[in-house]
């Protein structure tokens, strides 16, 4: 569990978040994410067939920023590693398709596997420029 910082805590039920993740050839690949706020954890529900999915699996290494819907100046960004492991009986991908009234699986192929995504943060930064 990690304490985010008060002041930037509004950002953790912000509508989407930006996350970047390392190709295999080395360079960043970065896409824009829905996730939850969860016990004090950042998560993500992703399908086994994307291409972030199989980054994260094969380097962990990651950053996710959250940018202020109003302010683009004002940011949280959470760097770590991400911790990847089978979403069984799809709990995170409910629990994301609750925040957003959505459900998520829609989007997955018929051999697509449901990964929960934890970001262990290494460090955070909460940024208000201006």
């Amino acid at each position: 569990m990690t304490n985010f910082p008060d002041s930037h805590s509004d950002l953790l039920d912000a509508p989407v978040a930006c996350l970047a993740t390392i190709g295999r050839d080395g360079l960043p690949q970065v896409t824009a994410v829905w996730f939850i706020h969860d016990s004090g954890e950042l998560r993500l529900s992703l399908s086994s067939a994307r291409l972030k999915t199989r980054n994260l699996q094969a380097r962990p290494e990651c950053s996710l920023i959250i940018l202020d819907p109003q302010n683009p100046y004002r940011y949280l960004e959470v760097r770590g590693r991400a911790r990847v492991e089978v979403d069984e009986g799809h709990v995170l991908a409910d629990a994301i398709g609750a925040k957003y009234s959505a459900n998520v699986l829609e989007w997955d192929g018929p051999d697509d596997v449901r990964m929960a995504v934890t970001i262990e943060p290494a460090n955070v930064y909460a940024v208000a420029m201006g």
